[in-house]
């Protein structure tokens, strides 16, 4: 084992460069100007860029209301395969795992095609509001009903993992003994369970939520990610600025969440 240890640094140490100069380069993009010498105004500038805040804002407001809905969708479901449902689960992974299969293109397309039909047939009926409301530009619910479905992958196989590493039927047979309801069973009583693989599904749906870009563009919408290439044309230096800021960002919430997941398996072992 010990010969391997030289390979494995070897790996790593590939691994690293091959993400680090592409970041590195950026970095030099940004702070180094022809002329000026290096200047860090790309950074000092985002902040008061028009469109910044705004976009910033909505998508995380998208974010949130995202990993909402497909935990409030997935956790039960997830919960139920476990108890009693085994056989559907080859049907709900299948299709929890088809936004890996669909292309976005064709995805984006289709919702466009409902979304130009429903006003055109409904107009004299209620649910033509209904069309209207889920394309408001201040909080477009389309994008959040297209973001559960491409979130449902990743969503899927996190909450797996955690409820593979959990006795839930004892969990849950335990709490009904003692009177609690099938609410409260699974309030009290799983979900404590499952903070990591909670906090990985969250995680990884707000890391797809802000980098998303093909279904807000063609949808016509403006989150951060469709903000940060309509500034790449006008203001190049100060995309890939936000865009590394961006990416140093994930990475603090990755480390946070490893951090967080560490010490929560450290205080269960503990207990």
């Amino acid at each position: 084992m010990a010969r391997l240890n030289p390979w494995r640094w070897a790996v790593l140490g590939l691994a690293a460069l091959y993400f680090l100069i592409p970041l590195a380069a950026s970095v030099v993009f940004t702070v180094d100007v022809p002329g000026r010498g290096v200047t860090f105004d790309a950074y000092t500038r985002i902040v008061s860029t028009e469109g910044f805040v705004s976009s910033l804002l909505l998508s995380l407001e998208l974010a949130a209301a995202t990993i909402a809905v497909v935990l409030l969708l997935m956790v039960p479901a997830m919960v139920a395969l476990r108890l009693g449902a085994s056989r559907l689960r080859p049907v709900v992974e299948v299709v929890c795992l088809l936004p890996l299969v669909v292309p976005p293109i064709a995805y984006v397309a289709g919702i466009a095609t409902v979304l130009k039909w429903g006003p055109e047939y409904l107009s004299r009926t209620p649910l033509f509001q209904t069309f209207v409301a889920l394309q408001d530009p201040d909080f477009p619910v389309v994008l959040v009903l297209a973001y559960v479905v491409l979130a449902l992958p990743f969503v899927y196989r996190a909450l797996d993992a955690g409820l593979r590493a959990i006795d839930v039927r004892t969990l849950v047979e335990a709490a009904r003994s003692c009177g609690a309801s099938w609410p409260q069973a699974l309030i009290r009583s799983v979900l404590p369970n499952l903070r990591g693989a909670l906090l990985n599904a969250a995680f990884l749906t707000l890391a797809l939520v802000l980098g998303e870009f093909t279904v807000a563009q063609l949808l016509g919408f403006r989150p951060f990610a469709v903000w940060i290439f309509s500034i790449g044309g006008s203001q190049a230096q100060m995309s890939v600025a936000v865009s590394v800021l961006s990416l140093l960002v994930t990475w603090a919430l990755l480390l946070a969440l490893a951090g967080a997941g560490g010490r929560t398996r450290t205080a269960s072992s503990r207990g």
